[in-house]
Formats: structure tokens, C-alpha cells, sequence
């Protein structure tokens, strides 16, 4: 049963059209169940009906005709429960309606299955038999795990595009992770991941002869390098291994693989996008093979593609040599390096299938105001190139074919927010002070060049967060000592007198750097932060010595220490800066003990806090992680990504924990995460006693604006109300009720 499953899913996904898929669908599970009826009734949410789509069995005239409402008729009440329904006797139960244009009377028995992705009702797989029999256990068991396999196969086709009915070219919408806020509107200029048959974008060619002549040089030259292959391994294989070689040489003939390709390209389609179609043809149809051979025969014309398309691709440049006014940068993972390649008076957007909220890419678009969507899994990349799309960082949204009013919609949202900034812009020099007289220190997270952020000094108390490894992350290899204290250096000499947090070198979780990869299977639970660099202390060492060198003469340096989960981790981190201190000064290098403190981000740290305060001397919460530990949920998994709320209640009674317990024990505490550059999250944050905040540029002056039209009794106020509540979506509504009430509405997030 589980390979007729894998089957059927296999022919679903690989059919080319909406009509194909669930004609496909129907038959073959009828075949599988020995029914006499399969049909399909798919939930349309534009008229809020279930609809015939597809059957084999009823007559054909009802496809697309009959629909109900959720809650009518035996469908309709699947849909409505959400459970399956089986009966022996289908016409005497209450909910039975009769449609006689399926012409349905003649069968008796009835099992119906909705079929759910992600919680969303997508539709009703139903068979019926004219026997009046209940069906069994073993058949309502593979109905619910057909469905259950369908669920993703359909939603993933029905948002991409892949299934779609001619001339039914709707408004899309696909969701991701909020890395960046703010909104945009323009076109998308996808970048094509290396030699990803899944990733080339659709392009019209120029000149199709230049086409066909560069896709025969490129299986030339696939051909020659498996011939030499071949030749290189002829002493040490087997004849019958050999042979293997013999069937690529034969899979690139003319025959078989380059004609096919030309074809396409003749018919309207570039060089790479031709060749991945074919490619990817043929490999849906060996998978779906009996033969166990040919299947096996799927994976080598695979990769003969991607070595096809390598050779194509060396020819195409990856960013196009001419950008749209209003580029929407799309791919399936986007680099720092990429980035920089797009004039930045052009550049209103990314998005990308990989990535995180923390990634470097995230880091650097979030300190240039580019909205930013991140982790969009389900997304077309091949017929995304050159489409409309609307772009919301604010909710992690992205809009493929907008419709007028939708654009209508966004204009103004937009129009909105640009005219916010102008106003807030005028108070940026003034005083974070609160009408009752409360100074709240604001300060900004940095890592970039100071020339982006130097600006800010006269607005900021203080750099609270400089994210020391982006340095790390742009170069090739672990820059030395000499480059380290120079940049370190340029940061600290740039907003002296004021105190710049250096945090050591956080990686592992979601950043990796491409000369020291970290594989893991649980990577945010796994070796990052200090795990890492006290096992290679002498990376740590290095860093150290190269932040000492660069405080000489300055003394703002204040180390911060990330991912402490034991107190033996601090220990060691203080003897190994004191060690650099003694061999700095045995190099006639004098300098003195800079501030250090440690991340609060591990929930294991909210009980060690008093040996911790006997050690260090300041604290610094990273509000992202400790919501992340604290709620089990991995915040850049789009699937899970709407359970991740700083506005949790839980979140928020360990921060007013942990502001009261700083008080205790008198040691500074500040927060580096979000929450701090959310306007209602500061107000909070202030309420609770933390002593200063540090967030991205771009959020300074929406958080400024609060707190000076905010009292700190009021804020204090707001905390005893809100840690009351029960769920964040009770406090989220109770924080826009209040903010709505000092009308400050406009410096919150655009709503739904």
C-alpha cells in the first residue's frame, strides 16, 4: 500500500496541469480502493463553496457545476468538521442532499476525507459504492493518509502556480519570515541558485540561435569530461561499472537529449530554462516507472542536467547587467556579496527561499531599511522573473500578480509610512525623555562600515550591540589580528566617548561562515556562540587581544559574552581576556580591564542569575533567542513561524523577572533583541526597568516617538495590565488598544 502512496503523490506532482493532477488523483485511487466512485471537491475561497472539481464515476456534466457551502450535505459537513465521515447507508443520514446531476442515487455507501494543509481546509476526497456496506478500517485508513500526503502536494501546486487552470492567472500570495521591515512594490529580478534545475527562471530568448549553439558546446564539453572520467577510472572499475559511462554518453547523444532541449528553445525558452524542463520531464516519468532499473536511471539524467547547466551558467552572469527601477531581488539564497552588486537607488526589496531573520543578509537589510522576506518555501523562483509583486517585511508576505485594488491598497500604506518618516525625522536630535521627565538611553545595533552608522552618534547613547562577526562573514578566511583591530579600532574611535558592546564571535545556529561550516541536525541547540569559541580558544584569543589593541587611549570597549548557558563558560572566557591583557602588556601594550557582560538568551541563565552578577558586569538580554528557547519554536521555520511572539506571555514575565532581579542585585541590564525596536514592545521594556534598549537604525525613531509622548507611570501601568493577560493575541490587541489611545496608533505595524 505504501508504494501505490508514493505513486500516486509522485503522478499528482508531476502532472501539468490542475485538470491532469486531479483526473490523475481520482482514478488512481479508485483503482487502489476497488470503489466504484472517487471524486474530488475542492474548497474555493473566493465564493466560499466546495466545488466539484473532479470525478470518476459521477457524470462528468456536474464537474464544476455542483458546489455547496461548508456545513451542507455530507461534504459539506467533512469540511465542516474537519474529520472523515464513513457511512453504509449515505441518502438516510440528515445531512444527505441530493444533486441530480451527479447521478449519485445509485450508490450507497459514502467515505469522505478533507484534505488539510497547515490548518487550511483545501478540500473533500470522497469515494462511494453502490454496495450498502461500511467501508473498512484498512480503506478509511488509506483515504486519511492519501489525503494527508495530497494536502502538501496541492497546497505547494496550487500557490506556486504548477497547477493552474488556463487563463486563471490570479492574485498569489506566498508567506515566509519577517526579516526586515517596511513595504514595497516592484518587479522581480531572480537569481538563479548554481546549477538548480528547480531554480531557472523563465526567459524569452534574444537570439535563438546563440541559444542552441551554447547548449551544444556545453554537452560538449559534459560529454568530454565524462569520457576523461571514464578514461581515469578504466584500470580500477569493472567493465560492467564502466559501462555506466557508455549510458551518459548515449543520454547526451543528439538524439536523445540536445534535440529535445533545442525544441524548447525554438518554441520560446532560453538555453538553461529549456534544458531543466526536459530534464525535469524525464525524471518525473522514470519515477514513476515500474521497471527498477530505469527508475534508478532518474537520478543520473539528473545530474547530467545539472552538469549541463553548470557549463550554461558559467556563460550567463548571475546579476543581470541592467535593474529594474524598482528591483524586488529574488533567490534562493542571497549573499551579502550579491547584495552589493544591486545599485542601491534601485534596490527596494528582497526575498529569498533560505535564510533567517539573523542571517547576515537579514543583519544588513534591516540596518539598510530594505524590507526583507526570508524562508519562503513555497516559492516559484522559475515563474517569479520579471512578475509585479508586492513586498510586506512587516508580516513576511509577498504578493505575486497584485490585483489593482491590492496595489491601490499598498500605494497608500507606503505613501504613509514615507510621510511618517519625514515628520519623525524632525525630533531625532531631541532627548528620549518621557513627559514625566525619564530619560530612556537608546542605542543602536551595528557590525557594518562606520560610515553607515557614525551619522547616528548625536541621536544614540551608544552602540549596545556591534555584531563582530559580519567581519568574520565577508572575508575568506578568520581575518588576522591586525585586521580585526583596525575595524574594531574605526568603531570604537567613531562613537567614543560613547560606550560601543562588542559582542565576541556569535556563530553556529543560522550563520555559518563558508571557510568554517557547521553541520549539524539541530543546529540552534547544537554549537554556537561561546560553545564554539572556547573549544578554538585560539580564535577567541586572537579576537581579545585585537579588541584590546583597539580600546587603547579610548576605554568605551565593553565585551559582551554570547550563548552563556554555564557559569563555567564565563569563568573561562575572564582567564582567557585576562591572559590577553598580561600578553598584551608583556608587548608593552597597557591597557585596562574593559566592562564584560553576558547574554541572557538561554533560559538556564534566568536561575544563575546571582552567580553571574558576582562575575560580570552588566547583563545584556537577546530578546529573539530566549522568546526562540522559551517557546520551542525555531523562528525561522516558516511552518511555525506565526507560534513565535515576543509578545508572549511567558516571554514577557521572564523579561519583568529579569529587570526586577537586575534591580536585586544592582547590575545593569539593557535588551539588544526585537522587542526593543518594536514601539510597544519599548514602552514595555521601559515599564519593566530595563536600563537602556539597542535596536537597527531604521527603528530609533519610531521607539524615540514613544517614549517621549509616553510617561514612565504610564508604561509602568501598561506592564501591570499586560502581564495579566493570557495569550499574545491578547496582548498584541491590548497594546494597540492603549497606543490607539495616546494616538500613537501610526507607529505601530500597518494592520490587517
Amino acid at each position: 500500500m505504501l508504494e501505490v502512496l508514493r505513486r500516486i503523490i509522485q503522478e499528482v506532482n508531476g502532472a501539468r496541469s490542475l485538470d491532469a493532477a486531479l483526473s490523475t488523483m481520482v482514478r488512481r485511487i479508485r483503482k487502489a480502493m476497488k470503489t466504484d466512485v472517487c471524486s474530488f471537491y475542492m474548497f474555493d475561497e473566493e465564493v466560499d463553496r466546495l466545488v466539484l472539481m473532479e470525478t470518476i464515476g459521477l457524470r462528468s456534466q456536474a464537474v464544476g457545476r455542483v458546489s455547496l457551502p461548508v456545513g451542507e450535505g455530507l461534504v459539506g459537513l467533512v469540511a465542516k468538521r474537519e474529520e472523515p465521515l464513513n457511512l453504509e447507508d449515505a441518502q438516510a443520514h440528515s445531512h444527505f442532499r441530493y444533486f441530480a446531476s451527479t447521478g449519485e442515487e445509485r450508490y450507497s455507501s459514502f467515505l469522505g476525507v478533507p484534505i488539510i494543509h497547515q490548518r487550511r481546509m483545501l478540500g473533500v476526497l470522497v469515494v462511494q459504492q453502490a454496495e450498502n456496506r461500511r467501508y473498512g478500517e484498512e480503506d478509511e485508513a488509506f483515504l486519511v493518509t492519501m489525503a494527508a500526503q495530497l494536502g502538501g502536494v496541492l497546497a505547494h501546486s496550487l500557490v506556486t502556480g504548477n497547477l493552474t487552470r488556463p487563463g486563471r492567472q490570479r492574485q498569489v500570495q506566498f508567506k515566509g519570515v519577517a526579516a526586515s521591515p517596511g513595504m514595497a512594490i516592484g518587479e522581480a529580478v531572480v537569481i538563479a541558485a548554481p546549477a538548480d534545475l528547480n531554480s531557472v527562471p523563465d526567459l524569452i530568448p534574444t537570439d535563438v540561435e546563440y541559444e542552441i549553439a551554447r547548449l551544444k558546446e556545453a554537452i560538449s564539453r559534459v560529454r568530454e569530461e565524462i569520457r576523461a572520467a571514464g578514461a581515469r577510472l578504466a584500470s580500477r572499475i569493472s567493465a560492467q561499472e564502466l559501462a555506466l559511462f557508455e549510458v551518459y554518453q548515449q543520454m547526451l547523444s543528439e538524439a536523445a537529449l540536445s534535440q529535445e532541449v533545442e525544441k524548447r528553445i525554438r518554441e520560446g525558452q532560453w538555453a538553461p530554462g529549456a534544458l531543466a524542463d526536459v530534464v525535469k520531464r524525464h525524471v518525473q516519468y522514470l519515477e514513476r516507472v515500474d521497471d527498477d532499473y530505469l527508475r534508478e536511471r532518474s537520478a543520473d539524467v539528473r545530474d547530467l542536467g545539472r552538469r549541463v547547466l553548470s557549463h550554461l551558467q558559467e556563460e550567463t552572469p548571475q546579476t543581470p547587467r541592467v535593474y529594474p527601477e524598482r528591483t524586488i531581488l529574488v533567490g534562493d539564497e542571497l549573499s551579502a556579496a550579491l547584495l552589493g552588486e544591486v545599485p542601491r537607488d534601485k534596490l527596494v526589496g528582497l526575498v529569498s527561499v533560505r535564510g533567517s531573520s539573523t542571517s547576515h543578509v537579514a543583519i544588513l537589510a534591516r540596518a539598510m531599511g530594505i524590507p526583507t522576506v526570508l524562508g519562503m518555501v513555497d516559492l516559484p523562483l522559475p515563474r517569479l522573473s520579471g512578475s509585479p509583486l508586492i513586498l510586506d517585511g512587516h508580516r513576511g508576505r509577498l504578493f505575486m500578480r497584485p490585483s489593482p485594488e491590492l496595489l491601490t491598497h499598498y500605494e497608500g500604506l507606503i505613501a504613509e509610512e514615507e510621510a511618517l518618516a519625514k515628520v519623525l525625522e524632525h525630533e531625532q536630535h531631541l532627548p528620549s525623555r518621557t513627559p514625566d521627565g525619564y530619560t530612556m538611553p537608546l542605542m543602536v545595533n551595528t557590525g557594518l562600515a562606520v560610515d553607515a552608522v557614525a551619522s547616528l552618534k548625536p541621536r544614540i547613547s551608544g552602540v549596545g550591540l556591534y555584531r563582530t562577526e559580519v567581519p568574520f562573514m565577508i572575508t575568506e578566511r578568520f581575518p588576522g589580528e591586525q585586521e580585526q583591530t583596525r575595524l574594531y579600532r574605526n568603531q570604537l574611535e567613531s562613537f567614543s566617548p560613547l560606550p560601543v558592546v562588542m559582542r565576541t564571535l556569535d556563530i553556529g545556529g543560522d550563520k555559518d561562515l563558508p571557510y568554517f561550516p557547521i553541520e549539524e541536525a539541530n543546529p540552534f541547540l547544537g554549537w554556537r556562540g561561546m560553545r564554539v569559541t572556547l573549544d578554538h580558544p585560539e580564535v577567541l584569543m586572537v579576537q581579545l587581544r585585537a579588541m584590546l589593541r583597539a580600546s587603547q587611549g579610548l576605554d568605551n570597549l565593553q565585551v559582551l559574552l554570547p550563548m552563556i548557558t554555564n557559569v563555567d563558560e564565563v569563568d573561562a572566557a575572564l582567564r582567557l581576556l585576562e591572559r590577553a591583557i598580561v600578553e598584551l602588556s608583556e608587548e608593552g601594550v597597557v591597557v585596562s580591564r574593559p566592562r564584560v557582560g553576558v547574554m541572557i538568551e538561554v533560559p538556564a541563565t534566568l536561575y544563575q542569575l546571582d552567580a553571574l552578577a558576582r562575575r560580570v558586569d552588566f547583563f545584556s538580554v537577546g530578546s529573539n533567542d530566549l522568546t526562540q528557547y522559551l517557546l520551542a519554536v525555531d523562528r525561522n521555520n516558516p511552518r511555525v513561524a506565526d507560534l513565535y511572539d515576543a509578545c508572549h506571555p511567558a516571554v514577557l514575565s521572564a523579561m519583568a523577572h529579569l529587570a526586577g532581579e537586575a534591580r536585586r542585585l544592582e547590575i545593569p541590564i539593557s535588551v539588544c533583541g526585537e522587542l526593543a525596536g518594536d514601539p510597544a514592545g519599548a514602552l514595555l521594556l521601559m515599564g519593566m526597568g530595563f536600563g537602556s534598549l539597542s535596536m537597527n537604525a531604521p527603528s530609533l525613531p519610531r521607539v524615540r516617538a514613544a517614549i517621549r509622548r509616553v510617561s514612565l507611570k504610564a508604561a509602568q501601568d501598561l506592564v501591570d495590565q499586560t502581564l495579566y493577560l493570557d495569550t499574545p493575541g491578547d496582548v498584541r490587541r491590548h497594546l494597540n488598544r492603549r497606543l490607539g489611545e495616546w494616538e500613537l496608533a501610526h507607529l505601530l505595524p500597518p494592520s490587517d
